[in-house]
């Protein structure tokens, strides 16, 4: 990035803060296009390596239904990301919408949500892109080395960095090519484990698909039941990224919405599929690739790899191959990383809820040039800082992402239900689509929030860091770190507030319109 063309120091000021106002590439993504930048930014094959051991553990054969019951509230979230995103394309998103809804504090802590989750995650998908990428071309020992995967996971969030820089047409032809490979091998992974698993020479471990695995009854405690869908609810997160380059997205108050939903519906496909096949062939067992086996449970699928396509010949390719796709996986997810937060303190600094150097735009890549290149640079920084500090606190810090999920997702279904409110009685669709869904889906992340942080997370035998609190004592790291990420951002509000004053004046949009032809009651108002 030395070239001018290529130096934040080239962008400029961004015409102005309202939707289709800021200088962004409007019209240059499609819907196939956005619904692959909303999958690979959940990144299913890494998500699947990384948590499917874990709900195996915590609630056995019932792992299949976790991963399903897991999408309900994410389904009805993306329904008020779709409504909002209707009649307020802003690339802010829970930033914009949340300080409609409720007033400019609470917008700005739904985008501090945003960016704090984004930028713990990227630590661990460095990471993983690190790892994977010495394992994919043979040295283990580098693989294990915390110098070299760190150094590795630096280029990658570099050069994650500067693609998303050049442009978003760039950012969405990566993703549709890694994505259909990413599914395709996913498909052939679940395929040949079904066939293995009811063919003759099936593996010992192996256990045929039955019906009880779809039954949440049968999960040992509620406690149990809640944990489960807790773990499962992370594997389906990132789809909202396809909403946050809505104003670069052709027909932008319909196509970031559709796009959302479909993304859920297609990870719910994903996720069901291959936990199921994975299960059947590998069993739940303790030992060897069983799936509760804790020495896979950070990457169950690198490990089944020559178990389903076997150690020679084109099945050698393949498990190749599925290492290759978890790798392709995380930095997939690594880049669409990047485009929401980058986007979100765009918006943020156009509304002047943070510095206006955020707001600036590049005039040739019509991308945000300071919010792009400061996501990426204090990725790094935050990455080997926590590297150097300690992994256990690393590892507890990604563990936190939970509840910052939880927090601004929640936050979005909560702004859809109110700011409608005046509206949900005119037709039976605006009162589900508009108000009971979102509000359900809110109310469900909220429980699983204070549930996670209060209870799970703040036992001090979770995780791997414990930090002795004033008044409440030995506290899990992971509640430490999760909840303290959301209260520094409330300290950075109200600095930011008290040095800029008020944010957020923003043309008003109507509340209400059920498509974009109708005429919408004119209800809306401007937060000041």
């Amino acid at each position: 990035m030395s070239t001018s063309a290529q130096s934040p120091d080239a962008s400029t000021v961004a015409p102005g803060s309202g939707s289709g106002e800021k200088g962004l590439k409007g019209n240059a993504l499609g819907l196939f296009s956005s619904v692959a930048i909303g999958l690979a930014s959940t990144a299913p094959a890494y998500s699947l390596a990384a948590t499917l051991g874990l709900i195996v553990v915590g609630v056995g054969l019932q792992a299949p239904i976790i991963t399903i019951l897991a999408f309900i509230p994410m389904l009805l979230i993306a329904y008020a990301y779709k409504e909002m995103n209707a009649v307020d394309p802003d690339c802010g998103t829970t930033f914009t919408w949340a300080a409609r809804a409720f007033g400019p504090r609470t917008g700005w802590m739904g985008g501090w949500g945003i960016i704090i989750a984004d930028i713990i995650v990227m630590a661990n998908l460095a990471q993983i892109a690190g790892s994977y990428g010495f394992q994919l071309i043979g040295h283990p020992g580098l693989a294990a080395s915390t110098l070299w995967t760190t150094v590795a996971g630096v280029v990658w969030i570099a050069v994650m960095t500067f693609i998303c820089y050049i442009g978003i047409e760039i950012s969405a032809a990566l993703q549709r090519v890694l994505l259909c490979l990413e599914v395709a091998m996913l498909a052939v992974f679940s395929i040949t484990a079904l066939v293995k698993a009811y063919g003759s020479n099936a593996p010992a471990t192996a256990i045929h698909v039955q019906l009880a695995w779809f039954n949440p009854f049968h999960v040992a405690s509620a406690s149990a039941l809640t944990a489960g869908i807790l773990s499962a609810v992370f594997i389906y997160w990132g789809w909202d990224t396809a909403v946050s380059v809505n104003e670069e997205t052709a027909d932008k108050t319909r196509t970031p919405g559709r796009a959302a939903v479909i993304s859920t519906v297609l990870l719910l496909l994903i996720y069901a599929l291959v936990s199921t096949s994975a299960q059947s062939f590998a069993g739940v067992g303790e030992k060897g690739i069983g799936l509760a086996n804790p020495d896979n449970s950070g990457d169950v699928l690198s490990g089944l790899g020559n178990a389903v396509f076997g150690s020679t010949g084109f099945g050698w390719f393949l498990s190749k191959l599925l290492i290759f796709m978890v790798l392709t996986s995380a930095a997939a997810s690594t880049q669409t990383t990047i485009l929401p937060t980058a986007r979100t303190s765009f918006s943020m600094a156009l509304h002047k809820a943070i510095p206006s150097h955020f707001g600036r735009v590049h005039p040739r890549f019509q991308t945000p040039t300071w919010s792009t290149v400061a996501m990426g640079g204090i990725s790094i920084a935050f990455y080997v800082l926590l590297t150097r500090i300690s992994t256990n606190v690393l590892t507890d810090s990604v563990s936190s992402v939970g509840l910052g999920i939880a927090f601004y997702y929640g936050l979005t279904g909560f702004a859809c239900f109110w700011y409608f409110r005046k509206v949900l009685t005119r037709s039976v669709k605006d009162f589900v689509f508009k108000g009971l869904l979102p509000l359900l889906g809110g109310l469900m992340l909220l429980y699983f929030f204070c549930y996670a942080a209060f209870d799970v997370y703040a036992d001090p035998s979770y995780g791997n860091t414990t930090v002795n609190l004033p008044f409440f004592g030995e506290t899990g790291g992971v509640t430490v770190i999760g909840v303290g990420a959301i209260a520094l951002g409330l300290v950075l509000m109200l600095i930011q507030w008290a040095v800029q004053g008020s944010w957020f004046r923003h043309p008003d949009v109507p509340v209400g319109a059920a498509t974009r032809d109708e005429e919408a009651e004119p209800t809306g108002r401007v937060v000041q």
